[in-house]
């Protein structure tokens, strides 16, 4: 594959991972480059969602390890956290501030602050226009995990990690994930997603299906 510096490519190098004396998943292999979807499946248990926590540099893999490459350059855990757009149950929002601040707050550890035309962009995008203001202990869950998708879209990143990605969604909502997919292939970096899911309907998402087996 030529280089380009427009070109991503995340790549897992035999990672294993063990809580304790127990193997979660076995040495994985693999890897995705600029256009890809990927799916990962398995069993409750078998690891989706620590595999994702170890792609996105927040654990550390008890073997093995993940380089994400963007062009010829390598990229370390803290460095690529700035290109990773993250939905995951494990994400937390802050219930006492509105929507609008939540999104603030974490675009301000990222160190950028938000325009209220970016603000209200990406409040439409996902749904929850003119919503922006309420506090998020008032959102449904379905309002919650459409927030998700605000905070990971917040630098358009070329890489969006989804774990359960239509969890606690309605039909619109999960159309609305399944165009930020499809407009992820066409990311002006080169896009990659990776979606952790037991869902029928989402199996079908991806180019290729990636099966964990939860290890004895």
């Amino acid at each position: 594959m030529k280089a380009s510096s427009d070109n991503w490519v995340v790549r897992l190098n035999k990672v294993s991972h063990n809580f304790g004396a127990r193997r979660v998943f076995s040495p994985l292999e693999t890897s995705f480059q600029s256009g890809e979807t990927g799916v990962v499946t398995g069993i409750n248990g078998s690891g989706k969602s620590t595999l994702f926590r170890i792609i996105a540099g927040l654990l550390q893999p008890a073997g093995g390890s993940v380089d994400m490459l963007h062009g010829a350059e390598s990229l370390d855990a803290l460095a690529r956290r700035a290109h990773i757009g993250y939905v995951s149950p494990d994400l937390t929002l802050y219930r006492e501030l509105t929507g609008v601040e939540n999104l603030q707050f974490f675009s301000e550890l990222q160190g950028r602050e938000l325009r209220k035309a970016e603000l209200a962009e990406l409040l439409t995008e996902v749904g929850l226009k003119g919503r922006g203001r309420d506090l998020v202990g008032s959102y449904s869950s379905g309002m919650r995990q459409r927030l998700k998708y605000a905070f990971a879209l917040l630098n358009a990143p070329p890489i969006l990690l989804l774990d359960e990605p239509t969890a606690n969604l309605d039909i619109a909502g999960m159309e609305m994930v399944e165009r930020i997919v499809a407009r992820q292939r066409e990311h002006p970096q080169g896009g990659i997603t990776l979606i952790a899911t037991n869902e029928p309907r989402e199996l079908d998402w991806g180019d290729r299906l990636i099966r964990l087996e939860r290890a004895e």
